[in-house]
Order: C-alpha cells, then sequence, then structure tokens
C-alpha cells in the first residue's frame, strides 16, 4: 500500500509539468497600438490629441498657410483671365432686368410699329440699365427664347406622328447647337460688317449677341401658332413676326450705329452702314424659317 501511495505521488508529479508552448507562427506587432482588446488604435480622446498636436506644429501651420496663398493666387489668376475674354461688370449689365421691363420688351418685339423714341439713354455718360431704359438691349430674353426655342422644338418633333419617330434626346443637342451656330455666323458677319465700314459706335459683341438673340421670340411664336393652327397659322405667324423684327432691328441698329458722331461723316460711309443694318434686317426671316419649318407639319 505505502508503494501504491509513492506510485501515485510520483505520478502526479510528472502530471503537474506542463509542456513549453510552441513558438508563434508570426511576430506580435500589435505593441505599436494602445493596449486594448483585439488590438484596435485608440479611442476617440487620443486621435483628437494627435489631431491637435499636427495643427499645432508650426510647420503644419506655415504649410497650410501656403497653401491656402497658392490657392488665392490661382483664383485670383483665373478672375484676371477671365476679365480678359469676358467683362463681368458688362455682363451683368445686360441681365439687369424686372418683370415689367421683360413685359414691354416682349410686346415692344411683337409690334414695334407705334414706338416713338429709339435711342438709348444715359446718365453721366453711362447707359441705363435695361429695367431703367426700353431701348437698352439685354441678353436674358435671348437667354430664356433660346432654351424655350430647344424644348418647343423637341416637344413638336415628339408629337409628330412620323415613323420612325423624329424625337430623340440626340434633337435637342442637334437643335441647339444648329440654333447657336447661326447666331455666331451672324454675330461674326456683324463685326466683320463694322470693321470694314469703319463704324464708330457703341456697339460690342455683347450688343449685337443680344440683338441677334431677339429673333428666338418670333421663332416660338410662329412655331405655337403652326402647332395650333397648322401650317397656314404658321405663315401667317412666320411673316408677322419677321416683319416686326426687321423694323426693330433696323431702328435699333441704325440709332446705335448711325449715332450724332457718323452724321457728319462722308455720304458713302453712311450709305455702307445704312446697307449693313438693312442686310442684318433682312437676314432674320431667312434664319427664322431655317430654324422653324420643319417643326411643324
Amino acid at each position: 500500500m505505502a508503494y501504491h501511495s509513492g506510485y501515485g505521488a510520483h505520478g502526479s508529479k510528472h502530471r503537474a509539468r506542463a509542456a513549453p508552448d510552441p513558438p508563434p507562427l508570426f511576430d506580435d506587432t500589435s505593441g505599436g497600438y494602445s493596449s486594448q482588446p483585439g488590438g484596435y488604435p485608440a479611442s476617440g480622446a487620443d486621435v483628437a490629441f494627435s489631431v491637435n498636436h499636427l495643427l499645432g506644429d508650426p510647420m503644419a501651420n506655415v504649410a497650410m498657410a501656403y497653401g491656402s496663398s497658392i490657392a488665392s493666387h490661382g483664383k485670383d489668376m483665373v478672375h484676371k483671365e477671365l476679365h480678359r475674354f469676358v467683362s463681368v461688370s458688362k455682363l451683368k449689365y445686360f441681365f439687369a432686368v424686372d418683370t415689367a421691363y421683360v413685359a414691354k420688351k416682349l410686346g415692344l418685339l411683337v409690334f414695334p410699329y407705334t414706338h416713338q423714341n429709339w435711342e438709348v439713354q444715359y446718365s453721366h455718360d453711362v447707359p441705363l440699365p435695361p429695367r431703367q431704359d426700353l431701348n437698352a438691349p439685354d441678353l436674358y430674353i435671348p437667354t430664356m427664347a433660346f432654351i424655350t426655342y430647344v424644348l418647343l422644338a423637341g416637344m413638336a418633333l415628339g408629337i409628330q406622328k412620323r415613323s420612325p419617330p423624329l424625337f430623340s434626346p440626340e434633337v435637342l443637342g442637334l437643335c441647339a447647337s444648329t440654333a447657336l451656330v447661326w447666331v455666331v455666323m451672324e454675330v461674326l458677319a456683324l463685326l466683320l460688317g463694322l470693321y470694314l465700314a469703319t463704324v464708330r459706335s457703341d456697339l460690342s459683341t455683347f450688343h449685337l449677341l443680344a440683338y441677334s438673340g431677339y429673333k428666338y421670340v418670333g421663332m416660338i411664336l410662329s412655331v405655337l401658332t403652326g402647332l395650333l393652327f397648322g401650317s397656314d397659322g404658321y405663315y401667317v405667324a412666320l411673316a408677322w413676326t419677321s416683319s416686326a423684327l426687321m423694323y426693330f432691328i433696323v431702328r435699333s441698329l441704325r440709332t446705335a450705329a448711325l449715332g450724332p458722331d457718323s452724321m457728319g461723316g462722308p455720304v458713302p460711309r453712311q450709305r455702307l452702314q445704312l446697307y449693313l443694318t438693312l442686310g442684318a434686317a433682312a437676314f432674320q426671316p431667312l434664319i427664322i424659317y431655317w430654324l422653324t419649318f420643319h417643326l411643324v407639319r
């Protein structure tokens, strides 16, 4: 029995000796993180401390200030290059309109025959903005009329019962680009004519864009009348809007181009200026018809 007791004690001592742990397969890299379970990074307070420490670094402040100066310098360069090609102050002048001006100007474009005074009003040698002078050209009405024409053209082509249908998303882009190209060509032709005729006036590219863009009002009225009353209504509206626009262009451009400074010039030069104005007016009905006749069937 004593031997049995000794064997049991010896066996217990043998089993109490633990085997050595196997070597780890990978090195423990969690020491770089905080002593949180799972080896995750520090909490939000520690991250905020790191950010505040970074912002408090003088080198970081210098880098941020240098980056801000570069961004400000780049912004100034963009504005400078933009002012070289487009004067923002002059562009704002052509959009200085209100509701009363827009309503009166639309009425003048549709029925200009009773209007008497066509001269642009000045105040301290500065032309009054459109909202204060009905004769001042604007770009608000041409811009909105251009967008309306493109949408109306898409609707007119969409309701035409043809096989295959004429309307597609690409049609809107085609109508817009075609109308825009015609206006650009017209403005370039007018600028060339003014240069060749040596006209001394205050007409700028924005003025010519405004006068050329007023045709979209007549185009919209012609298409709407054609959709409501057919081709006969379209041609009646086309004749009315074209004659009204021609009268408006002749009176407006003649007053602007043949100002007091050019009245005392040579007679041949005055004739060239008058022919240029008449040619610009006579070209309007052709463009209106070319851009609208296919929308009314």
